[in-house]
């Protein structure tokens, strides 16, 4: 393991840094109840890149030390696959997947860098600054998992950056609160500005009518990027139909919590609603089964 990863996350640590940790966070947040059923070898190399994507977000927000540091020691260690063994426990699981799907590293490395400008970004301008972290933060898992899938091409790569934009989007305004605490603030400054949405409002103990205003404005705007999940999964064969159907369901089942109780992320912590999950799961699937039987 390369140093400055060993000086503050051995294999054997406890806390949110161990492996065991990070792989119990990645499968309990990304494998709802409708992708249970998946076969055990897809479901592991899944696990294998949603733990890596965990590891790189939990060094980037809870490691002590230099971050940057270790978030370069874990980019030397990537770069060693596919033609030999990293010494990251997490890196070793990542390995046989990456050889058996012939996986590039580029978008491993854009989730490192993603991190990366994170230590050093306090606030987003526009919308359109936002959305260009998603391509570093959100897209590459879109595109990950589409390779794991033997199903990746250019076009579904473009709609899956628009479904992974949602779903980064809506993970932001659940998390706005958290993210203040890191020093973050991933809600557009302009869009504040508009709404009268200031520090204090994001400090404040109670939802103030500006912050409401403005989280609305972001998961209308998620909304429409999961969108494209209809195209994305009409696109796709057998086994991918539900699963990638199951996470843009739970981004739109978080906008459905989020709207329902009426955007008050500042006194809970909101999350989506398992009816919702499989009522927008299945719709996916149903509408992408029926224009396929039309055609």
């Amino acid at each position: 393991m390369p140093a400055p990863l060993a000086a503050s996350a051995p294999d054997s640590a406890s806390g949110p840094l161990s492996t065991d940790a990070i792989l119990a966070r990645a499968d309990g947040e990304n494998f709802p109840v409708v992708l249970r059923g998946i076969p055990r070898s897809l479901r592991q190399d899944l696990l294998a890149l949603y733990a890596f994507a965990r590891l790189v977000d939990q060094l980037g927000d809870d490691a002590a030390g230099d971050r940057i540091a270790q978030l370069d020691a874990l980019s030397k260690d990537l770069h060693r696959l596919p033609d030999a063994d990293p010494s990251h426990p997490i890196l070793r699981r990542l390995a046989p997947t990456v050889r058996r799907h012939a996986l590039s590293i580029e978008p491993f490395e854009r989730l490192i860098e993603a991190n990366r400008r994170d230590q050093f970004l306090r606030a987003v301008s526009t919308w359109e600054e936002l959305v260009d972290t998603c391509t570093r933060s959100a897209h590459p898992v879109g595109e990950l998992v589409l390779g794991i899938l033997g199903q990746s091409n250019e076009e579904s790569i473009r709609l899956s950056n628009d479904v992974c934009t949602g779903l980064q989007v809506v993970e932001h305004c659940q998390d706005v609160v958290e993210d203040l605490q890191r020093g973050r603030i991933y809600l557009p400054a302009k869009d504040m500005e508009r709404f009268g949405c200031g520090r204090a409002d994001l400090e404040a103990a109670a939802l103030t009518p500006a912050l409401r205003d403005t989280l609305r404005l972001q998961v209308e705007r998620a909304r429409e990027s999961l969108g494209a999940a209809d195209a994305l999964v009409l696109r796709l064969r057998g086994i991918a139909i539900p699963l990638v159907a199951a996470y843009a369901a739970g981004g739109l089942a978080t906008c459905d919590a989020l709207e329902r109780h009426g955007f008050d992320v500042v006194r809970r912590q909101i999350e989506p609603a398992r009816r919702d999950l499989l009522r927008n799961w299945i719709g996916l699937v149903w509408r992408a089964l029926r224009r396929r039987g039309r055609r």
